[in-house]
C-alpha cells in the first residue's frame, strides 16, 4: 500500500531560492465526487500523472500515482476536471538532508508559497531550514484540492 507522510509549511523568506536544484511548471485539476479521496490529473506538458489521495488531514495519507499519456491528461484537464485548475511552479530544494518541494502558485493562488517535505516515518525529526515559516500540515485550506474551490486570493488576510 502506498502511503505518503509529509509536512507542509509556509515560507519565511527567499533563502531557499539559492538552493534550487530543478524546477517544473505544472497544471493540475481535480475530478468531482471524491468523498473519501481526491482524484487529480497533473501535467507539465511533457509528462502527466493521475493521482488518488485519501482525504484525511494531517501528515499521513494514502497516495497512488501513475503516469499517463500527456494527450489524455490534457483532455482530462479541459473536459473532466471541476473548478479552476491549479497552476504552480515546483522547485526541488536540497537542505539539511531532505529534499523539499517548494510550490509557488500562480493565478488565483498567486502569492502563496508552500514547502513540503516527505518523511520516512511519522516520528521522523526534521531539522527545519531558516527559510521555513509556520507549519500548515493540518490546515486543509492549504491543500491543493481546497485551493481549487477556495483560492488563496479570496481568503488571504482572513483568519
Amino acid at each position: 500500500m502506498a502511503e505518503e507522510i509529509e509536512r507542509k509549511f509556509l515560507i519565511a523568506n527567499d533563502v531557499w531560492r539559492e538552493k534550487v536544484g530543478r524546477e517544473m511548471r505544472m497544471r493540475q485539476g481535480y475530478f468531482a465526487g471524491g468523498r473519501r479521496c481526491s482524484m487529480r490529473v497533473r501535467s507539465n506538458g511533457q509528462r502527466a500523472w493521475i493521482n488518488l489521495k485519501s482525504r484525511e488531514s494531517g501528515m499521513r495519507r494514502l497516495e497512488f500515482e501513475y503516469e499517463i499519456p500527456v494527450g489524455d491528461a490534457e483532455v482530462m484537464l479541459k473536459k473532466l476536471c471541476e473548478g479552476a485548475l491549479i497552476d504552480k511552479t515546483r522547485f526541488w530544494v536540497e537542505d539539511r538532508g531532505h529534499t523539499w518541494e517548494v510550490d509557488v502558485f500562480h493565478g488565483e493562488n498567486s502569492g502563496l508559497v508552500i514547502a513540503e517535505v516527505e518523511l520516512a516515518s511519522i516520528t521522523e525529526v526534521v531539522d527545519l531550514p531558516e527559510w521555513i515559516g509556520e507549519e500548515v500540515t493540518d490546515d486543509v485550506r492549504y491543500y491543493n484540492v481546497s485551493l481549487v474551490e477556495n483560492p488563496f486570493s479570496r481568503w488571504r488576510g482572513k483568519s
